[in-house]
């Protein structure tokens, strides 16, 4: 029975920030290891090896459980699926930071990207349904973009003051009072959803297919040295559609997949993301390992992208694509993302914050923050209010799978032009190769949106967007 309480046009706002907060803590930790990592290898006295399974396991359980999750969410309701995964999630972390043995980490940070997936997996599709009006979905779906989007920056920030004032267990422990207070505003704030229960869609072989091709691919692209593992988890995708196109109760219903502006859109998606976390993980390096910044420092240094993003997809973005639609936002939109990472591409060895990163940044954060509220948009456009959890799910393992695609890419390429040596100017010649594949991943993705996204007329809700306040809650 539906909650009347979270059906009231004030409180559907609240449950959004209540959503968005839970995301945040989950999209966070995706970055909020990264600048600890030397710290946690020390104290724990991890290998190389050992150390790369505190990020690998939490992006394999992480990207291979999304598109399950959900339709999990669907079946079983959207609600209930994401309480579960707030909880599990925030246990995970208490682990985490309780953890004293690499073992003990590594077993958590499993747990942690098997709730992140359950907690992130239906958020998308919550929102969607909360908020079924164009102009108020538009500027909804704009705060969530904003919330993923800018929460990585936001992250390396985070990581570097916890750890240089407090210490690397506090990176996780963090999360439990957040977590806490998301789940106790969530149960009474968001609808109670049956969901279309489990014989609509109980694929169980599917599951088994889908989840296995997901967490290979995951684990060719983050660790595995031979692309055999990659061609068993093409297969095994494989083998996952021709039973969606058989089974009787399929757990991915294909329909999903005729809309071209869905699959373009998730396909504009992973390419843009490979290029942006690529280049967020190098940018990192760049400043630590060339211009000599410490952890607060760099966090520090991505500020501004957070806030050009803030600035765009709070209010302005949701503005633009209501008047002129999604894909003529979009377009400008990747040019800018590109224009910033062929700018960093010219950064050198005695390059300037000011004058080398901070306009590249600003140009990235611009891009970015319109075109992760009209991809959203995009990937959400024409799914039927019953797929809507596995369309969210959809997305959220296309960007999982673009950002591991792109970190893995670019760093291999980094590595390569720099010659495994560790001097600045070697490391400088790696990383300028790499921001240039970054901007064209990025220039890619242009294209892409230029050729496959349909030409449709903007909605004519413009004026009452205009008319509403631009605020987080009514």
């Amino acid at each position: 029975m539906t909650d009347r309480f979270a059906l009231r046009p004030e409180n559907r706002w609240f449950a959004l920030v209540v959503l968005c907060v839970g995301f945040l803590m989950i999209v966070l930790d995706s970055t909020i290891v990264n600048v600890a990592l030397p710290v946690i290898q020390t104290d724990l006295e991890l290998s190389s090896g050992g150390l790369a399974w505190v990020i690998n396991a939490y992006l394999i359980a992480f990207g291979g459980l999304l598109l399950l999750a959900g339709r999990v969410g669907d079946l079983v309701g959207r609600r209930q699926v994401f309480l579960a995964g707030l909880a599990l999630f925030t246990f995970a972390s208490l682990l985490c930071g309780l953890a004293e043995t690499p073992g003990q980490l590594i077993a958590a940070r499993f747990l942690q990207g098997v709730g992140g997936a359950l907690g992130s997996a239906v958020i998308l599709g919550m929102i969607v349904t909360m908020f079924p009006q164009p102009g108020e979905q538009a500027k909804a779906i704009a705060i969530f973009s904003f919330v993923g989007s800018a929460g990585a920056s936001i992250g390396l920030l985070m990581g570097g003051v916890l750890t240089q004032l407090l210490s690397w267990h506090w990176i996780f422990i963090v999360n439990v009072p957040i977590g806490i207070a998301a789940f106790l505003l969530a149960r009474p704030l968001l609808a109670r959803e049956p969901g279309l229960g489990l014989r609509a869609g109980a694929d169980v072989p599917g599951a088994v297919l889908v989840t296995a091709a997901l967490m290979l691919a995951v684990y060719t692209i983050v660790d595995a040295e031979s692309w055999l593992l990659g061609g068993i988890a093409v297969g095994l995708l494989a083998l996952f559609v021709a039973r969606q196109a058989t089974a009787e109760k399929p757990l991915l219903r294909l329909g999903v997949l005729k809309s071209r502006d869905v699959v373009g859109a998730n396909l504009i998606l992973l390419v843009a993301v490979a290029g942006m976390l690529g280049m967020s993980f190098l940018a990192v390096l760049y400043l630590q390992r060339v211009l000599g910044y410490n952890a607060f420092e760099t966090g520090a240094s991505f500020l501004p992208i957070s806030v050009a993003i803030g600035a765009l997809s709070l209010s302005v973005s949701a503005r633009l694509i209501t008047r002129y639609g999604a894909r003529l936002v979009l377009l400008p939109a990747l040019a800018l993302m590109a224009a910033g990472l062929a700018l960093l591409g010219q950064a050198g060895v005695d390059g300037n914050y000011w004058i080398d990163v901070l306009p590249a940044l600003l140009l990235m954060g611009v891009g970015v923050g319109l075109i992760f509220p009209s991809l959203m948009t995009l990937a959400m456009s024409g799914v039927a209010p019953e797929d809507s959890g596995l369309a969210s799910g959809l997305v959220n393992t296309t960007q999982q799978v673009g950002g591991a695609f792109g970190i893995a890419i670019l760093a291999t390429v980094a590595a390569n032009e720099s010659g495994g040596a560790t001097d600045p100017a070697s490391l400088i010649a790696g990383y300028n190769a790499a921001f240039m594949i970054a901007a064209a991943l990025a220039a890619a993705a242009l294209i892409l949106a230029i050729v496959v996204l349909r030409r449709a007329p903007a909605t004519r809700e413009a004026p009452a967007v205009e008319a509403e306040p631009a605020v987080l809650v009514g």
